[in-house]
Parts: structure tokens; sequence; C-alpha cells
């Protein structure tokens, strides 16, 4: 029996740097050694990229769906018409087609367990969009696809992790977004997913004002007092270790942040925007909340660089062994919940420490 996890990568946009940063990570064969991977894509869209950046040896094993994976090999799944047209570097409605196809696919074997994990290569938000695919980008995509769960988009790098509340929103219509039940709701799932995916035990949670300076004290604001905090008291009542609100600017300016397992920002720009800054391309984008896991890398799909070998495929690299360590973590917290220790009586454990003491003095006492 294989216990090697199967992860899928849907290739993104055909015209974007999706299939570079793919072939860059699996380009070390010792990937083997821990994972089998999948890709939903097009044999001819990859042999096109491959002649674009010039790499001769990098084989793919074509196959007609999941049952027929190799274990030793790096697999593709057919997804696309060979007719299909390849437009490096250019947003086209086939580019976007071709993107929605692959990921229907992968999700689809998702749910099904037929591949443990799903990394995405980058979509182009604009051309995806059709009556398939009414959302503002994958997470909400993915969320009515799982039909359960609260999608949470959390950027994850080695030195921190941000959750938003409001995620993909125009900024106007952020604040009505704010409410004391929304920042609740994020709340509890980004302290679940700490738990369950990252083994982190009582997580600390930097709660993020809404206004500059955190409001202020009403000053410049009056959603801190009126919203946060009292959404912030409540997760305390439910054991949820959520702190602040805290003003972005000087969280993450003077490296307090540091302080915390993760951080959640009101709306998208708060957090991403000093996220990536303090990342430096090796951040991943990872959907929390969701019975299945996908990640993504936290960049586009980089038109302008397309076919010119200058994409950096840490990100990618990053998000396919994120996905494998949550994998491992769910497993692993799912078998400790299976055997837990049993409860221990303080009271009977007094008791038969006196009983052990008791029997233990006569015999000190016939010794001397």
């Amino acid at each position: 029996m294989n216990d090697k996890i199967k992860v899928g990568i849907s290739h993104g946009d055909i015209n974007g740097i999706g299939y570079e940063v793919i072939f860059k990570t699996l380009a070390d064969t010792r990937i083997f050694d821990s994972f089998i991977p999948v890709i939903y894509g097009s044999s001819k869209v990859a042999a096109y990229h491959r002649k674009a950046l010039n790499i001769p040896n990098f084989s793919l094993n074509s196959i007609r769906n999941i049952d027929e994976v190799h274990t030793k090999r790096i697999n593709i799944i057919n997804c696309l018409d060979d007719n299909v047209r390849v437009e490096l570097g250019k947003s086209t409605s086939i580019g976007g087609e071709s993107a929605l196809k692959a990921l229907e696919l992968a999700v689809e074997d998702l749910k099904n367990g037929k591949i443990d994990v799903l990394v995405t290569a980058p979509i182009n938000k604009k051309n995806i969009q059709s009556e398939a695919f009414n959302f503002p980008g994958h997470t909400e995509f993915l969320q009515q696809a799982a039909g359960k769960g609260e999608a949470l988009m959390l950027m994850v790098s080695e030195n921190m992790k941000v959750g938003v509340v409001a995620g993909h929103v125009a900024i106007k219509d952020v604040p009505e977004k704010i409410t004391k039940d929304s920042i609740l709701s994020k709340l509890r799932t980004l302290n679940d997913t700490l738990a369950l995916d990252f083994s982190i035990r009582k997580p600390r949670i930097a709660v993020l004002g809404l206004n500059p300076h955190a409001g202020d004290e009403g000053v410049l604001g009056t959603e801190e007092q009126e919203i946060i905090i009292p959404a912030l008291e409540e997760a305390k009542k439910e054991g949820i270790m959520a702190l602040g609100p805290y003003p972005a600017d000087g969280l993450f300016g003077s490296e307090q942040f540091k302080n915390f397992d993760a951080i959640l920002a009101m709306y998208h720009d708060q957090g991403l925007a000093p996220f990536k800054a303090l990342t430096f391309s090796k951040g991943v984008n990872y959907t929390a909340g969701l019975p299945f896991i996908r990640t993504s890398p936290d960049h586009g799909t980089a038109f302008e660089i397309t076919g010119q070998d200058k994409a950096n495929h840490e990100s990618f690299r990053q998000a396919v062994y994120l996905a494998i360590d949550v994998c491992k973590n769910r497993q692993q917290n799912k078998e400790l919940a299976k055997n837990p220790l049993k409860p221990q009586d303080l009271n009977e454990f007094e008791s038969k420490e006196q009983r052990q003491q008791e029997r233990r003095e006569p015999r000190q006492e016939r010794k001397a």
C-alpha cells in the first residue's frame, strides 16, 4: 500500500507563469520520496512552455484519470482539447476557460478523496469569469464547492500567519462587511485551523483595528469600540485568545507581530501588503476552514514575464510543502482524537497515593 501523499496541481492560466513555477518546483527528483505529483492541465500546453523556457529534460507521464497515477513519475491529466491555443503573456478567454476546466476536475478529485491536497497555480480573475465561475477568486469558489465550512484566506510564511475578515471585497464595501458576527466567525475558523492544521496549542491571535491607530478611542472611528472589542470579548468567553485591536502600522512596524501565532486583519490590503513586503516571495495562500486542503503561491499570473525564465518558484514550492505538512498534521490530530488520554480524577489519584504511602510506612517502622 502506498502511503505517499497525492498532490494535485491545477495549471492555472495557460498564458501565465503557472507551468514555469510548476516545472521548477518539480525538477528536484527528491520529491518522489515524499509525494506523488499530479498536474491537472495539458501535455500540449506543457510542451509549449517547455520549449519557450528551453527545458529539454522534463518528462511527464500522461494519464487519463487519477486511477492511472504512477508513483515515481510526474503525472499529468489532460483536461483540455489538443487544439487549445496558447498566447504567452496575454489574457484571453481561452486562458480563463482552460484554467477553469483543470480546476473543476482537480476539485472534484479532491472532494472525492482521490488526491490528498490541491495546489493551484495562478488564475486571471477577469478572464475566468463565466456562468460556471462567478467568484472574485479561488477562495470563494472552493467554499461553494465544499458546501460546508467557513473559508478563510490565510497567508502563511515562516514568521507569520495573516487572516482576513473582508477578503476579495472592494474597499468601499469593507465597512459593511465588518460586523461582530463576521469577526467572530473568522476568529473561530482561525483558532480551529491553528490547532488542527498547524498543531498550535492555545494559539494567540492579534486582531487589527479597522481605522488608523485603531480608532484612537473613537477620535478616528468608532468601529473598534462598537464592533471589534465586543467581538473580542465574546471570543474570549469561548476560550479563544484573541487580543487587540491593534493599529496595523504599529504591530507590523515594531515587529510585535512575532509575539503572536496569527493575525486577523480587517481587510485585504491591510493584512496582505505588509505580509508580502516582509515575506520576500516565500509566502503561501492557504484556504483554511474547509474539509479539504488547498494552497497556492502568493503571486499572480505575471503575464509580463511569462516564457522568459524569470519567475521565482519559491512561493509555489512552499505552497506544495505547506499542503503536505497540513495534511500530515490533520492525519496525526485525527488519530490523537481517536485515542485521547483517559481523564484523571484528582481525588482518586490522591487517594491512591495515600494508600501507597500507608503501605510503605509499616515497612519503615519494622526496619527501624
